[in-house]
C-alpha cells in the first residue's frame, strides 16, 4: 500500500504550484490592479474516497505553504507536507515532504530541491537546474542528486508557473481546454508530464461563497476565480490514455488556490485551506 506515498507528496507540491505564476498580475486583474501576492497557506489534508484495491483507508495531515518574490527577482516556493498514511490492516507510515522551488520570471530558469522521508527516514532527494535560452527552446536540465546527470528536453516544455499563466490567460479569455508539456523536477528529475486542462466558468466576485471560514476569506470573496482540472500523463499520447492522476482546484486570480482534490482513480485525497496570511508584495525596482 505504501507505494504510492511518494506519488502523493510530488502531486501535492504541484498542486499548491498551481495556483501561482510569474507575470500575471496585469493580464489577469480587472483594471489592472490585482498582483499574485507573497501569502503563506495552510491546507488541512484527509482522504476524500478510496477503494478496496487501493490500499489506503486514511489519510491525515497538513500543509504548509509558502509564496514570495517578484517578476524581477523570480519566484521562491517553499513547502511542507506532513501526512500519516493508514493501510487497510490498520498499520500506518508518516510520510514527510520538504520542498522548495525558484524559477526565474520569465520561467528561463528554474531551480529545484526536495526530500521525502518515511518515519525518520530519508526516502529520496532530488535537486537540480533547469535553463532554456528562449521560449519554446529546449530545456537542459543538470540534475545533482541523487545522482549527477544531464538531460535535454525538447520545446516546447513549461515551467509550473508558466503552467499557471498560461491557464489564468485561457480563463480569462473564456477558453475552456489547455495542452501542454510540464517539467517540475519531479521523479528524480528527469519526468515530463503531457497535461490536458479543463477550465471551468468564471466564478464572479462573492459567488460560492466558502463555507468554511479563514482569516482573509473577505479578500479572496472580492476576487474572480474558475474551477479547474487537470489531467497528468506520463506519455506523449495524452488524453488518448488513463492518466496517472487528476487534480482539481479552485483558482483565484491572486495566487491563491483552494478545496484542492487529487483523484489517482483508487483513491483520492483532498487538501481544505485552514490559514492563509498575505505577505507584504516587493514591487520592482
Amino acid at each position: 500500500m505504501y507505494r504510492n506515498t511518494s506519488k502523493i507528496s510530488a502531486l501535492l507540491l504541484t498542486a499548491v504550484a498551481l495556483g501561482l505564476s510569474s507575470n500575471v498580475a496585469q493580464a489577469l486583474a480587472p483594471g489592472g490592479a490585482a498582483k499574485l501576492v507573497p501569502h503563506r497557506a495552510v491546507y488541512d489534508m484527509t482522504l476524500d474516497s478510496s477503494r478496496p484495491a487501493s490500499g489506503v483507508s486514511g489519510v491525515k495531515g497538513r500543509m504548509v505553504f509558502e509564496f514570495a518574490g517578484s517578476g524581477c527577482d523570480g519566484y521562491t516556493m517553499n513547502m511542507r507536507l506532513v501526512t500519516r498514511i493508514v493501510g487497510a490492516t490498520g498499520s500506518s507510515i508518516l510520510s514527510d515532504l520538504r520542498s522548495s522551488t525558484w524559477e526565474q520570471g520569465a520561467g528561463k530558469r528554474y531551480r529545484f530541491n526536495s526530500s521525502h522521508y518515511k518515519g525518520e527516514k530519508l526516502e529520496e532527494s532530488t535537486s537540480g537546474d533547469a535553463e532554456r535560452s528562449g521560449a519554446n527552446d529546449h530545456v537542459d536540465i543538470q540534475v545533482s542528486v541523487p545522482k549527477s546527470k544531464t538531460l535535454k528536453v525538447p520545446g516546447p516544455v513549461m515551467f509550473p508557473t508558466q503552467h499557471s499563466l498560461a491557464i489564468l490567460e485561457s480563463a480569462k479569455k473564456g477558453q475552456s481546454v489547455l495542452q501542454a508539456r510540464i517539467y517540475d523536477g519531479s521523479s528524480e528529475g528527469d519526468k515530463v508530464y503531457s497535461t490536458t486542462a479543463f477550465i471551468g466558468k468564471r466564478l464572479k466576485p462573492g459567488a460560492k461563497r466558502h463555507p468554511k471560514r479563514v482569516d482573509n476569506d473577505k479578500t479572496l470573496e472580492a476576487l474572480e476565480s474558475w474551477p479547474v482540472s487537470i489531467s497528468y500523463f506520463e506519455t506523449e499520447e495524452g488524453p488518448a490514455e488513463t492518466p496517472v492522476y487528476q487534480l482539481n482546484f479552485r483558482m483565484y486570480n491572486n495566487g491563491v488556490s483552494r478545496d484542492l482534490v487529487i483523484d489517482y482513480g483508487d483513491f483520492a485525497i483532498k487538501g481544505d485551506l485552514s490559514s492563509l496570511e498575505f505577505m507584504p508584495y516587493t514591487k520592482c525596482d
